[in-house]
């Protein structure tokens, strides 16, 4: 992977600090940035523009969507990723309570879907 620019960096920074106290968090280059997985499943993923990919519950997609710079993820021009997958402009996040809230949000999906996990293999 190419270095990160000093902005993709901070950013992952400022990511991280909001997860250090989760057992099993690591980054791994994915969607052409660098992104941050807990339990084994992205949360979010810092693109080298500043930008956030975040990985939400499919439920509150279209609510998430009226969110100041949120907008339906794309995986190249014009190529929707689906329900879930939402993109929060990097002049949003640059504000720490809305970064708080992005990776909330994306936390809440991962608990969710670790705990669905958890149950349907009986432990």
């Amino acid at each position: 992977m190419a270095a990160m620019a000093p902005e993709q960096r901070i950013l992952v920074r400022r990511v991280l600090e909001h997860v250090d106290d989760e057992p099993d968090v690591r980054e791994v280059s994915m969607f052409g940035g660098r992104a941050i997985m807990v339990n084994n499943k992205m949360i979010v993923s810092v693109g080298r523009n500043g930008d956030l990919l975040v990985r939400v519950a499919a439920d509150r997609h279209e609510t998430l969507l009226s969110e100041p710079g949120a907008e339906q993820a794309q995986m190249g021009a014009g190529r929707d990723m689906g329900l879930g997958w939402i993109t929060v402009a990097p002049e949003v996040i640059a504000d720490d309570g809305r970064l708080a809230f992005w990776v909330d949000m994306a936390m809440r999906h991962n608990r969710a879907i670790t705990r669905g996990e958890s149950r349907s293999q009986g432990s």
